[in-house]
């Protein structure tokens, strides 16, 4: 796979998600799903939302690997041309 696949492949993931991110949003959805039946409205008011579940990774640790990656992306495709 060449470094403009891989990009695009980056590209395609922040719009889409696939992977492990994709599967902790499908599971948060349906944990809160099941959660906001069995809720009692008068112990907590607001719903559960599909966020409440999944794990928490820090946005600034997730965009600062993610540009390491593409640096080192960058300095592959340059040494090839």
């Amino acid at each position: 796979m060449g470094a403009r696949q891989m990009m695009e492949w980056f590209a395609y993931s922040s719009l889409e998600g696939f992977g492990d991110r994709r599967a902790d949003l499908r599971m948060g959805i349906l944990a809160s799903l099941i959660a906001n039946v069995h809720r009692d409205a008068k112990r907590k008011a607001s719903p559960f939302k599909p966020g409440d579940f999944m794990p928490k990774i820090r946005e600034e640790q997730m965009k600062e690997q993610e540009n390491e990656l593409r640096f080192a992306l960058d300095a592959i495709a340059k040494r090839k041309k």
